[in-house]
């Protein structure tokens, strides 16, 4: 189930082993990515390539929109 989470809580769940996935489009993350992040645009997140995740970690998403 998805939370929203401050920045401490995602710097505490990476230091803790979870995975940080990046969901921007290819152009908005060749612009601004975060380093480490396993990308997949979120227009192609299914469940192959959900696959390149570890199911026994927790994934932190990474997303933003203009509103």
């Amino acid at each position: 189930m998805p939370n929203t989470v401050d920045l401490e809580s995602v710097k505490r769940l990476l230091d803790e082993g979870a995975q940080l996935l990046d969901v921007l489009s290819s152009a908005e993350y060749d612009d601004s990515h975060l380093p480490g992040a396993v990308h997949i645009p979120l227009t192609e997140l299914d469940a192959q390539s959900a696959a390149r995740l570890d199911r026994d970690r927790p994934v932190v998403a990474y997303c933003f929109d203009y509103q």
